[in-house]
């Protein structure tokens, strides 16, 4: 059984950056896809992005393109979500998630392994 634990969310003004880590444990997630969700306040949860386990190919939500980078360290079992020009509505909180079918692109099938979140507030 693998464990996700999500670090690096905090308070930021809109423009600003922050950088979410994710670091497994318990199993090697080597060869799992990654992913980020967010669940904005009052709102669904959504997939924001993900990465194929060699990181050759990724996903992102429309309304982050361009702003927000995916990666991961397959040696350091660790995923990482670079965001950059935060919006107030990039606020939610953001979940690390693991699964071994997932290899990029769009997937809407559930995820296997999930971390408890990290809140990100963007407010000025």
């Amino acid at each position: 059984q693998a464990q996700l634990v999500e670090s690096g969310g905090g308070v930021v003004q809109p423009g600003g950056s922050l950088r979410l880590s994710c670091e497994a444990s318990g199993r090697d997630l080597s060869s799992y896809g990654m992913g980020w969700f967010r669940q904005p306040p009052g709102k669904e949860r959504e997939i924001v992005a993900g990465i194929s386990w060699s990181g050759a190919s990724s996903y992102y939500l429309d309304s982050v393109k361009g702003r927000f980078t995916i990666s991961r360290d397959r040696t350091k079992n660790t995923v990482y979500l670079q965001m950059e020009i935060l919006r107030p509505e990039d606020t939610g909180v953001y979940y690390c998630t693991a699964d071994r079918r997932y290899h990029g692109g769009r997937y809407d099938a559930p995820w296997e392994y999930w971390g408890h979140g990290t809140q990100v507030t963007v407010s000025s």
